[in-house]
This record gives structure tokens, C-alpha cells and sequence, in this order.
């Protein structure tokens, strides 16, 4: 990496970090419960559980980008040993005192605390969606790297082909990419890396839930 791109790479997950930070708690207010109005979220979350428990004995996942804890905490409703990871700080507070019975950190998605091959399934809930094109590959092949043989990942995104730049978010001075992908290129950065598809869905737009005004993109993938 040239000192340039290291520069860009600094400057992106602080700006997105500080971000997340500043508007943390009005976020989960927001969003804390967008599952309970989310049946098809809630099934795709359910399916992925079985997959990974019908093909793991030790069905551990890891959630990256956990914000506070919601897609975590209802994973662990479901029985499933689960651990989140968010770049901000101050949306682990928030997900360890919703959900003090799961383990939280502070961390990033391109360098993963977590050896190789050592969770059963990764969960990835609208995250990448922060990350820039050029640093995609790095990241899917973290989700690569830290996944057993025959593990399964979990991206969801909005789809499209812009990027929504946020300057204010609940009263909050920020700066915030949210750059929208289409299923094609998420399944073909997955299979660059070394994963075989096992399923895409895309959601229509849904007027009743806040954060689903353009279409949804969720693709499921396996690690051979």
C-alpha cells in the first residue's frame, strides 16, 4: 500500500468511525428494533442460523460492524453463540449494555481479531456499504481468512450504483459514504475471494421501515 492510499485508508475509518460515534445514541433509538417490523430480515437471519448449525457441530459467528447489537441479539435469541465487532466505540457501549450475555470489541473489518478459520458463520448487516471499492477485496478476503472450511458469510446492502454522502445525521456533523453495490459485483467480489454462492436475495423498496427506501441486496456465500 503507497503512503497515499494508507492515508485515504486513515482518513475513511476515521471519519466513519467518529461519525457512528456522534450519533450512536440516536441511532439505536432509531433503528434498535428495526428487526420487529422486518419479517424477511428476520427469516434470512433465521435460514442462515440453520445453515451454519446443520453443517457445524460448534456453530460460532462473528458480526462485524454490530453497531448496537441488534441483528447479534437476535441471533443469540436463536441460540446461536455470536460476538460483534464495530469500529465505533461508542456503538459497542451501547450493544454490551443492551446485550451484556454477548461479547462486544472495538475493531475493524480489514483486520480482523480472529485467528484463521475459526468461526462456523460471519455476518456482515449493512457494513460494507461504508467501505470504498478499492479496499473491498481486502476486506472479503478478511471474511475469507477468519471463516472455517464449508463457513458461511452473510452480506446485506442497499442496492444501486451511487453513493449517498451524509454531512449532518440527527442533528450530528459527520461524514458518512454509503455506497450502494449491486448483487452481481457483491457475488463477484465473493467468488474473487473464494467463495462458492448459495443464495441472493434482493428486497423491494419498503416505505414502513426508516432505513429500506431503496432496494435491500442480501447474498449468502460458502467458504469450500
Amino acid at each position: 500500500m503507497t503512503d497515499t492510499a494508507h492515508l485515504t485508508d486513515t482518513a475513511h475509518l476515521a471519519a466513519t468511525r467518529a461519525g457512528y460515534d456522534a450519533m450512536a445514541e440516536q441511532y439505536a433509538e432509531v433503528f434498535g428494533a428495526a428487526l420487529d417490523e422486518a419479517p424477511l430480515d428476520r427469516g434470512l437471519l433465521g435460514g442462515f442460523a440453520e445453515l451454519v448449525r446443520r453443517d457445524h457441530p460448534d456453530p460460532q459467528l462473528l458480526e462485524v460492524g454490530c453497531g448496537p447489537g441488534t441483528v447479534a441479539g437476535h441471533l443469540h435469541q436463536l441460540g446461536m453463540p455470536v460476538r460483534g465487532i464495530d469500529l465505533s466505540p461508542a456503538m459497542v457501549g451501547l450493544a454490551r449494555r443492551a446485550h451484556p450475555d454477548i461479547s462486544f470489541e472495538v475493531g475493524e473489518m480489514g483486520a480482523l481479531d480472529a485467528a484463521d478459520a475459526s468461526v462456523a458463520g460471519l455476518i456482515a448487516w449493512y457494513c460494507v456499504i461504508h467501505v470504498p471499492a478499492a479496499q473491498r477485496p481486502g476486506v472479503i478476503g478478511e471474511f475469507h481468512r477468519v471463516l472455517r472450511p464449508g463457513g458461511y458469510a452473510l452480506l446485506a446492502f442497499q442496492v444501486g450504483d451511487d453513493t449517498l454522502r451524509l454531512d449532518e445525521a440527527f442533528g450530528h456533523e459527520v461524514s458518512l459514504d454509503f455506497h450502494r453495490l449491486q448483487p452481481d459485483a457483491v457475488i463477484s467480489l465473493l467468488e474473487d475471494a473464494g467463495f462458492a454462492l448459495t443464495a441472493c436475495l434482493v428486497r423491494a423498496p419498503d416505505s414502513a421501515t426508516p432505513a429500506a427506501k431503496v432496494p435491500q441486496g442480501f447474498v449468502i456465500a460458502r467458504k469450500p
